[in-house]
């Protein structure tokens, strides 16, 4: 789901905490888990953003998304087997590269863990508005801010059994979607319609809509990485969940992209792409019956993401709070009555109504201003790691340096691609950072500090445990 990325980072931040679990999990466990935390309706939801950022390039666009996130998942993959404790972008960078560039890519990181939430809830607003025109899109917005806060705020977790019951309806409509699909086509077109190239390549047949269409795709495996919470529970850690880590993202592509294609048959390069597109493709597919299911599903995936991303955040600010790393008196309390960080959710729901003055592709852009810098420190930290380690470990410079080398530059391109806006905010929040670290170690004459969760654990013993627990379930929600 759309919250993963921050759930993972909470739970992986949280290093020195101790929670022993039961080593049951395998391959295909772990495999599955991850497919299912991306969002499986996710790709049919930002297709009409990616369509037409691309010029019809869909299909195109996710698969050049799909190499950087391969390249990047193998390094993920690579820096799992030395850390295995570990699982986020920023520890790797932090003990390889240095204190100093990982308090950077976390500081860059925190774009994602402010946005997400707010493109969850607008991926929602855009379908339920498409489906009800009457009903103006921010009521939509407001409706998911303020149900979502309401239950972060009392601490509601939704049941595990609830969230299986809705993640198998998203698959179940997943695969309607697919055979729908290909029916669809050829009954319109014979099986010589699958020949086309047109959905890789496009109106213009050109590498820079292609790209920035990648840019924006890239948001649809945000959470791939989740699969390293579960290393405590996984048998034979150490190789399983760096397979794992690579798996989920090359069937995630292959997923993606067999979706790009087939929904770019249906709605060819040069139509108009709207925003909720995929509601526009269920109904040619389907008829009205099965467009109410897919939005149903869509709208309950939603949903469920945005709670978990929006507990995420706010309890990530909490203890980044409770750390001294940003003001103890507002982000650092918790409410007596709820003992939940109310002040940060509040402070995310804020952030949220944002999207009323913002379109789903720009404010997926900041997102993945975040995540191609965070993809790109964790190419670098591989090759920081055979650096520092070359003399001591027998490391092959192919794996270390060569695939990693040509996995940031592939992510370097995409984040130029993103539009002016997004790196105008995401190059002035890496400004503020710098500035903001120079303050907090005087000049740079105290030690960095760390973008730890510890004091999480501290207010709530059972948060990280439940956390990591939860998670098999698709429930961040901790």
């Amino acid at each position: 789901m759309r919250g993963t990325l921050l759930a993972t980072d909470v739970a992986q931040m949280t290093t020195q905490t101790e929670v022993h679990l039961k080593k049951t999990l395998g391959l295909p466990s772990i495999v599955l888990f991850g497919l299912a935390y991306m969002g499986p309706l996710i790709m049919i939801g930002m297709f009409g953003v990616i369509a037409a950022a691309s010029d019809g390039a869909a299909a195109g666009a996710m698969f050049l998304a799909t190499v950087a996130v391969l390249f990047t998942a193998l390094s993920y993959a690579r820096m799992a087997r030395h850390f295995p404790a570990s699982g986020s972008g920023y520890t790797y960078v932090r003990k390889t590269v240095g204190p100093r560039s990982g308090f950077m890519t976390g500081w860059v990181l925190l774009l994602d863990y402010v946005f997400i939430p707010l493109v969850i809830w607008l991926v929602g607003a855009e379908y339920l508005y498409a489906q009800f025109p009457d009903i103006p899109r921010a009521v939509w917005l407001i409706i998911f801010i303020a149900a979502t806060t309401a239950i972060n705020i009392i601490g509601i977790k939704v049941a595990d059994r609830a969230n299986m019951v809705v993640i198998s309806f998203q698959v179940v409509i997943l695969a309607l979607y697919f055979i729908l699909s290909i029916n669809h086509i050829v009954q319109e077109g014979g099986a010589g319609a699958f020949l086309t190239m047109e959905p890789f390549i496009g109106v213009h047949q050109e590498i820079g809509p292609i790209a920035s269409g990648a840019a924006i795709a890239a948001y649809v495996f945000l959470g791939y990485d989740a699969v390293t919470t579960l290393a405590e529970e996984t048998k034979n850690a150490q190789r399983t969940i760096p397979l794992g880590l690579v798996l989920v993202a090359l069937f995630g592509g292959v997923i993606f992209v067999i979706t790009a294609f087939l929904m770019g048959i249906i709605l060819p390069a040069g139509s108009e792409y709207a925003e909720a597109a995929g509601s526009e493709v269920a109904l040619t597919i389907g008829g009205h019956v099965f467009a109410a299911f897919f939005l149903t599903a869509l709208v309950a995936q939603q949903f469920n993401a945005g709670i978990a991303a929006q507990a995420s955040s706010a309890r990530l600010l909490y203890a980044m709070g409770r750390d001294g790393v940003f003001p103890k008196s507002f982000f650092g309390r918790l409410s007596p009555r709820f003992l939940t960080p109310v002040n940060n959710i509040l402070f995310c729901g804020g952030i949220g109504l944002i999207a009323i003055f913002l379109s789903l592709s720009t404010s997926t852009s900041f997102i993945n201003f975040g995540a191609f810098v965070g993809f790109t420190m964790v190419n670098v930290a591989v090759i920081a790691y055979f650096i520092r380690n070359r003399s001591q470990e027998r490391l092959n410079p192919a794996v270390y340096v060569v695939l990693p080398a040509i996995g940031a530059v592939i992510d370097i391109y995409l984040l130029l691609n993103l539009d002016g806006l997004a790196k105008l905010v995401g190059g002035s929040w890496m400004v503020l950072g710098f500035i903001y670290l120079i303050v907090l170690t005087r000049g740079f004459t105290r030690p960095t500090p760390e973008l730890s969760a510890n004091a999480l654990e501290a207010a709530d013993p059972d948060a990280v445990k439940s956390a990591k627990i939860d998670m098999r379930a698709g429930d961040a929600n901790a």
